[in-house]
């Protein structure tokens, strides 16, 4: 099973993502649930840095673990669109769950605070 783990702030902020796991719905290079959390979540990865030239910390294995995490003290309207395209990608993830639950988990938690 893919988990996906969506960590906000107290304010709701989308903060950092965690991918792991396999979906194990198909072979390899036929799982489309896998191919379709792979391209959700690199594609929000690339816009972010095409669209507002951030390049969150990343951390990627080839055991399908994938960690985003936005930088902080961005300026406000950066940090918007950045909010707007990760809110997408939590809305096309959602809706990869509800088709395929049985091969994806997506859970939310607060940051927590240091």
């Amino acid at each position: 099973m893919i988990g996906i783990m969506i960590t906000r702030t107290e304010s709701g902020i989308i903060q950092s993502f965690e991918i792991s796991g396999h979906a194990l719905f198909a072979d390899r290079g036929k799982d489309i649930v896998c191919a379709g959390v792979s391209a959700v979540s690199v594609g929000a990865i690339n816009a972010v840095h095409e669209l507002t030239g951030i390049t969150p910390d990343l951390e990627h294995r080839a055991d399908g673990f994938l960690r985003c995490v936005v930088p902080e003290d961005l300026p406000e309207d950066t940090n918007e669109k950045i909010q707007l395209i990760l809110e997408a990608m939590a809305v096309s993830l959602r809706s990869i769950e509800e088709q395929y639950g049985k091969h994806i988990q997506i859970t939310f938690k607060k940051q927590e605070v240091e």
